[in-house]
């Protein structure tokens, strides 16, 4: 039998796995709980299977061939199916870790009371939330960096699918004192405030400026709502953002100048890799629809009261 036509063995994937990620043949082991002797054998016949070298011998250390490299990235794709395999027909709870992204605004104002259910519903996932800018979390979850994201418009990368979670409403702000701003003619000559190239939101400022970049303009590029609504109000420039997200400030000292509906009215998706799901992004997905189709949790059905009774309020 040819190289090409032997089967790979699943335990010799694994063991392939851990030797990349620790760099050595005795930290996999003791990573394994195995002698190294039987690392050192499985790692030659998955080379015999295949045909090739998967690593570069460097004294006491293993660098990944290309080859390796290559089959790096299938071992980690059947080692994360097979586990996402035994928990869907295990009926067991959501666990492990889940590796979220979001934009700073829905961060603020949208997933609070979101991530307070998700803990409750999946107590047993392991949270991490990452922040960035519309395609910064496009490219995390496009190269397995992040397992989903909330971002600001359905991505464009292929083999991503998306839902979508929130409405989201852009309005212009300006310090209380300002003018109000009708047009995007109103706003010619002031001073912009953005976050940096790669959000969604910039790109919709540019094009109510009817504009094809903003590197002509006087631009402050800011990481924080916070600080964008602290430097508008204080009457450094102009800036757009989500109502939800000033709805979250409610003594912020700004004026909210409407635009076209066109651009203003946006929905924010949930996106993740299309075919590789996990239950902990089934698990938010299902969250996630069940609060767009407004129905109430568990907990919140058990508080109930019906309206019969005495106690109940108006």
């Amino acid at each position: 039998m040819r190289p090409s036509e032997a089967a790979m063995n699943f335990t010799d994937l694994q063991m392939f796995k851990a030797v990349a990620e620790e760099g050595g043949i005795i930290k996999a082991a003791q990573k394994l709980h195995r002698v190294p002797s039987n690392v050192t054998t499985r790692i030659k016949q998955l080379e015999s299977t295949i045909g090739v070298p998967l690593f570069h011998r460097d004294r006491q250390r293993l660098h990944l061939s290309p080859s390796g490299e290559l089959l790096l990235d299938y071992a980690e794709r059947l080692i994360r199916l097979s586990e996402e395999a035994r928990n869907a027909v295990s009926g067991a709870p959501p666990h492990g870790l889940l590796k979220l992204g979001a934009l700073e605004s829905t961060s603020a104002s949208r997933l609070p009371a979101v991530l307070a259910e998700f803990h409750r519903r999946y107590p047993d996932v392991r949270l991490e939330l990452t922040t960035g800018t519309n395609d910064t979390l496009v490219n995390a979850v496009a190269e397995r960096r992040l397992d989903a994201a909330f971002i600001a418009e359905p991505p464009s990368v292929r083999g991503l699918a998306h839902m979508p979670v929130f409405r989201e409403r852009l309005v212009v702000i300006s310090s209380a004192d300002h003018p109000p701003i009708a047009s995007s003619r109103e706003a010619a000559g002031q001073s912009l405030i953005a976050f940096p190239t790669g959000c969604a939101y910039r790109r919709v400022l540019q094009r109510w400026l009817k504009r094809e970049s903003l590197a002509t303009l006087r631009v402050m590029e800011l990481t924080s709502y916070h600080a964008i609504v602290a430097c508008v109000a204080a009457g450094a420039g102009i800036a757009l953002m989500p109502e939800a997200v000033l709805d979250a400030m409610p003594h912020a000292r700004v004026r909210r100048n409407p635009i076209p509906r066109a651009q203003s009215e946006i929905v924010t998706p949930l996106i993740w890799r299309e075919g590789e799901i996990s239950a902990p992004v089934m698990a938010l997905r299902t969250l996630m629809a069940s609060i767009k189709e407004g129905r109430p949790s568990a907990k919140a059905r058990k508080a109930k009261k019906p309206r019969s009774t005495r106690t109940a309020k108006a």
